[in-house]
């Protein structure tokens, strides 16, 4: 892990609660955003904890720069409520997931476990609601943009972009359809391709916006 915030209080704490679980090691922190692609490029962290708000660049900056990279680590936002929109758009420039800076340890264990594994959605429920609330308020062109993207996808493919949107796992999602894990994998694979889409939290932003699910 790669821990990013401007605050060393919070970066020390952060590392403490990590490195305590055995199986998560911080290899490097960073104060401002535009530390994070030379440490990313020294470290090879597989995971991102990255904060907003940062003096010279911010974390939507930086983000952006690191999801660009050959190969990029996943990035796991760190935000408050009044912050939404934010990471909003961060989690549309290929963010993985985002966490409340008021979390619990296990919380945030969890969550980089999550990512790490590959899965993008934290806490769907609110992941949903966040998206669905600024989805709401996206303008016409957007929404003409992903319904065009829907008319490349077989009745399979969207129902299968919907139990994403609705947070779903792989697992769970094969048992609804009678499909296998592996068989849900390729889809999903063939999804990413067709739409562009970086990750589970692009498919869900997605899906919102063609309206195949509603706020």
């Amino acid at each position: 892990m790669l821990l990013v915030d401007d605050d060393p209080l919070v970066r020390t704490g952060l590392s403490m609660i990590l490195d305590s679980t055995g199986d998560i090691t911080v290899v490097g922190q960073a104060g401002d955003g535009d530390e994070v692609v030379p440490k990313v490029t020294a470290h090879a962290p597989d995971v991102v904890l990255m904060d907003i708000r940062m003096s010279r660049m911010d974390g939507l900056a930086a983000t952006a720069a690191a999801t660009a990279l050959a190969n990029p680590p996943k990035v796991l936002m760190l935000t408050t409520y009044d912050l939404d929109e934010y990471v909003f758009d961060a989690l549309a420039a290929g963010a993985s997931g985002f966490l409340l800076k008021d979390g619990s340890p296990q919380e945030i264990i969890e969550a980089v476990r999550v990512v790490a594994d590959g899965e993008a959605m934290l806490s769907p429920r609110t992941t949903r609601k966040l998206i669905g609330h600024f989805v709401a308020a996206r303008t016409n062109p957007r929404r003409a943009m992903a319904r065009a993207g829907l008319s490349t996808l077989s009745e399979r493919e969207r129902e299968i972009v919907t139990a994403v949107a609705r947070g779903k796992p792989n697992a769970e999602i094969a048992g609804e359809l009678h499909l296998s894990e592996a068989t849900v994998k390729t889809h999903i694979t063939r999804i990413f391709a067709k739409l562009d889409a970086a990750n589970r939290v692009q498919l869900t932003i997605f899906a919102y916006e063609a309206g195949l699910v509603t706020p």
